[in-house]
């Protein structure tokens, strides 16, 4: 049996990851398709709207045989750590092929772009060039591949698919990248016609807004014991408030943790928070994932600890993708886990206590964490 990859936090799933899926069946309509995806935290550093078992299950219901977890330390860094353990996961399953959407539609740029991070000795000089100019790390970068390749890149899926390939190129792992042009703008904030993006859905629940329409007919029923994260706030208040150290933290730089305990009594939301201390080095996207592992308690001794993948946890399956891990798991060189109370692994026992900490506000999955993996029998179960 072959499988095709793809890497997805599905926060929420919408047509345009009904519309990726379709595309990868009728490409390649005897592969098992794989999904790594992220858990309850976000590489954005949000909370998921709804919990990794309704996004899984909608996965499911919509042409995916095999949901996987990328575990938090990856799933909430930037986006080569986010890469790293996606792709990493993948090739440990066998996949052939890892499928992403892509603004450039032009897999040799990526490649050239991606090669040149790795190997021009030119670049780390102009990106530390251009961030003494004021500008943030993704800037300087693609100012840096701008000035050696001529190409220009900065669009969220092009930097993560450029990632992918660095993976791959450095790790030399046997899996092929291929790309699928996105439909639809990553930041567009208004709801389209066809193909919204995850952004302007969320917006739309959180402002009480109809998504019929937006995310497929099978997946409605999911919108109940909705999560944001700016209902985390008086948490993350009381946490930085009584916190000695906030320098302890992942993505924690020296002096921001000195402004963090500064500006905190003073603001009374999360977004007002965020407004406070962002600035043209700490962009709003890089406070978020620093509040976030403050808030969930994620260190930089954590950090190292788990700096690799040990794992592969399973969520979810149909008949195919339990054929697919049947036909590969004497293959697979780490453990695959199903139950995360039978296991006794440090990052499977932290991913327990996330599931806790996303539980404050809702209360709605922790039983599933304790339980079986979701299984779809039949394809259209």
């Amino acid at each position: 049996m072959k499988a095709i990859g793809i890497v997805a936090e599905y926060n929420p799933f919408h047509n345009g990851h009904l519309y990726q899926i379709q595309e990868v069946k009728k490409k390649y309509p005897d592969y098992a398709i794989v999904v790594v995806m992220s858990g309850h935290f976000t590489q954005r550093g949000e909370v998921s709207v709804i919990d990794k078992w309704k996004r899984c299950r909608s996965a499911l219901l919509n042409g995916v045989d095999l949901v996987v977890e990328l575990p938090f330390p990856f799933a909430t860094q930037s986006a080569d750590f986010f890469a790293y353990g996606a792709i990493t996961i993948l090739e440990k399953l066998h996949c052939e092929k890892v499928v992403f959407g892509s603004e450039n539609d032009c897999l040799d740029d990526l490649f050239l772009i991606a090669k040149t991070q790795l190997e021009n000795e030119e670049f780390d000089p102009l990106v530390k060039y251009y961030s003494k100019q004021g500008k943030n790390y993704p800037t300087a970068l693609s100012c840096a591949l701008e000035d050696i390749t001529g190409k220009r890149i900065d669009t969220p899926n092009d930097l993560l698919g450029v990632s992918y390939i660095k993976t791959i190129l450095k790790e030399e792992y046997h899996i092929q990248p291929e790309i699928i042009q996105r439909v639809n703008n990553y930041h567009d904030k208004e709801l389209s016609t066809t193909f919204s993006s995850a952004t302007s859905i969320r917006e739309a629940l959180a402002q009480d807004v109809s998504i019929q329409g937006q995310v497929p007919d099978n997946t409605l029923c999911f919108y109940h014991h909705l999560h944001f994260i700016q209902d985390y706030f008086p948490i993350l208040k009381y946490k930085i408030l009584t916190e000695d150290d906030l320098s302890i933290y992942q993505t924690v730089e020296e002096g921001i943790d000195k402004l963090l305990k500064k500006e905190i009594g003073k603001v009374s939301s999360y977004e007002e928070f965020i407004q406070k201390v962002k600035s043209k080095r700490y962009t709003y996207n890089k406070i978020s994932r620093m509040l976030l592992h403050i808030l969930c308690n994620f260190t930089k001794e954590k950090a190292f600890l788990f700096k690799d993948i040990r794992y592969i946890r399973i969520l979810g399956f149909n008949d195919l993708g339990r054929k697919y891990l049947n036909s590969i798991k004497k293959k697979v060189d780490i453990p695959i886990i199903s139950k995360i109370l039978r296991e006794k692994d440090p990052m499977l026992t932290y991913e327990l206590e996330l599931t806790q900490i996303y539980d404050l506000m809702q209360g709605d999955c922790q039983g599933m964490e304790e339980g079986k993996i979701i299984y779809l029998g039949g394809k259209n179960d």
